[in-house]
């Protein structure tokens, strides 16, 4: 069974009709068409490669499970990403290690830019650190985040899902995405100023 129609293009449409017919090779096709985005969304979420691994075991034998109940109301993989987002907060509540915190406190929550005193470095970071250490330091810093922030933030700024899309996959508003998206960029800003201790342009402009 071919993954991709005839242009090359992967039809996941086709493969989701297949696999709810109970087509097991055709739902294998979706499992390798987004278990790497999916571990790798979990690892973020969990930060335990043992625990991302559960995570993306869980989420895909849940999916099966439930393929009937999926009504193709959203894509496939906002729907899986939910399952996984579930399955990871759930690690982190059984690990006790991170303290509910209040998330949505009233913030302007549109597209402006946020008054801010936030130092800039001296120098162009790249003449100091090479790429790969720059993603090295700002995946340290995305680490750090509380949950509820770095889920929002991964969905949207890495994994590149729209912000109606995050929505449904989180299940909470657009509003909430919106402000914990801002939350999660501020905090990494000042992170990263904290870190360079210096002046010079934004190292986002350099990712």
């Amino acid at each position: 069974m071919a993954a991709t129609t005839d242009a090359g293009v992967f039809d996941e449409s086709g493969l989701l009709a297949k696999a709810r017919e109970g087509d097991s090779a055709a739902f294998s096709e979706l499992v390798n068409q987004y278990s790497r985005k999916i571990y790798r969304l979990a690892k973020h979420i969990t930060q335990n490669d043992s625990e991302a691994e559960d995570v993306l075991q869980e989420t895909f034998l849940k999916a099966f499970e439930h393929l009937g109940d999926f009504q193709g109301q959203s894509k496939f993989y906002t729907w899986i990403v939910r399952i996984a987002v579930n399955e990871s907060l759930m690690k982190l509540r059984k690990r006790k290690s991170d303290r509910t915190v209040p998330l949505d406190e009233p913030l302007d929550t549109g597209e402006d830019t946020v008054v801010r005193e936030i130092a800039v470095w001296d120098e162009n970071p790249e003449q100091q650190y090479s790429r790969e250490e720059i993603g090295q330091i700002l995946d340290e810093a995305v680490q750090s985040l509380k949950p509820a922030f770095r889920t929002v933030f991964v969905l949207r700024d890495i994994e590149e899902l729209s912000t109606e899309e995050t929505a449904r996959a989180l299940e909470i508003s657009i509003p909430a995405v919106k402000s914990r998206l801002l939350r999660a960029r501020l905090q990494l800003r000042e992170k990263l100023t904290r870190f360079f201790k210096r002046k010079g342009d934004d190292v986002f402009a350099y990712l």
